[in-house]
């Protein structure tokens, strides 16, 4: 006898949406690659490899992308380019190619508009293109030729944006530990009638600063933070100020990195990320209590980027 089911035989449908997992997008310098790594350090994956000089990375969470920048094969030579990948390192692509941009540093991603702003080192500029590469655009140039190439105090670095005041920030770091660092904002569009060269606009944000190199602003609290790669007491630091009531002086969160690069702010979750050069990724508050150092000695680390996924 066939035994008949007393509950409904219909089935319940499933849902179709997994709960986002948080990931790390962690960029190796020395390796030339790019890994994924849960937020507690767990499951590491290395997705990309045979990348030239690796330094700025950002996620596409919609599209399923990464970008980032690749110094070139040495620095100093103008060869630099950005690339694009699926999550998983699959379907690697070039974006700008070789030449395009000199040695490009940080990248930030405007989803909204579609493009890509990075800072070219070498080349002394803060640039911008389409999200497949095209209409690139140099937004700021803070010198021209190899005189002034040689004056570190014009090199670009770090970036990041602010839609709401439609600014962009960026870092000019000066010599190694030179006291000359600034950080610097000015409209996202060069004022009618001016160039890259010389706008009017330009504001310095901070100046006499060790050696600025990565940026990220928390939108929702004004507020932003960056990293000095800079000799101590003010320099192996993460540094942040409100953007609207900007204070006298930075207020030091995180001390004591071996020469702090990347940053990644994940503000929902009251929590940074930073990577440096020693090779280390650390995580804290946004305020820099519960520091935490859980992975080191993986090689020369760079970029960082957090998504949810």
């Amino acid at each position: 006898m066939t035994e008949v089911p007393t509950t409904n035989s219909k089935s319940k449908p499933k849902s179709i949406h997994k709960a986002a997992v948080g990931r790390l997008f962690v960029l190796e310098v020395s390796g030339g690659r790019i890994h994924s790594i849960s937020p507690d350090g767990s499951d590491r994956k290395v997705i990309v490899t045979d990348c030239h000089l690796p330094d700025g990375i950002v996620v596409d969470v919609g599209a399923g992308h990464i970008y980032w920048t690749n110094m070139g094969s040495s620095p100093g030579t103008n060869d630099g380019s950005i690339e694009r990948a699926d999550i998983d390192g699959g379907n690697r692509r070039i974006i700008v190619p070789p030449g395009g941009t000199f040695t490009p540093k940080q990248l930030q991603l405007d989803k909204e508009n579609g493009k890509l702003y990075w800072c070219d080192r070498e080349g002394m500029r803060v640039m911008r293109a389409n999200l497949d590469g095209s209409q690139i655009v140099t937004l700021v140039e803070a010198g021209h030729g190899d005189t002034d190439r040689r004056d570190q105090t014009r090199w670009c670095v770090g970036i990041t944006l602010d839609p709401e005041r439609k600014q962009i920030y960026w870092t000019q770091k000066g010599p190694d530990n030179g006291e000359r660092g600034r950080i610097l904002r000015a409209g996202i569009e060069i004022p009618r009638g001016e160039t890259a060269a010389n706008r009017s606009d330009v504001e310095v944000f901070f100046d006499h600063l060790p050696e600025p190199i990565d940026l990220e602003l928390d939108r929702n609290n004004r507020v932003l933070y960056w990293t000095d790669r800079g000799d101590p007491p003010r320099g192996n630091t993460v540094n942040r100020a409100s953007i609207d009531a900007k204070p006298q002086a930075p207020e030091i969160v995180l001390t004591h990195l071996m020469e702090g690069i990347g940053i990644a702010l994940d503000v929902p979750g009251n929590r940074m990320f930073v990577t440096d050069f020693a090779g280390s990724v650390y995580s804290a508050r946004l305020d820099g209590s519960g520091e935490l150092n859980f992975l080191y000695a993986q090689g020369n680390l760079t970029g960082v980027a957090y998504a949810e996924i």
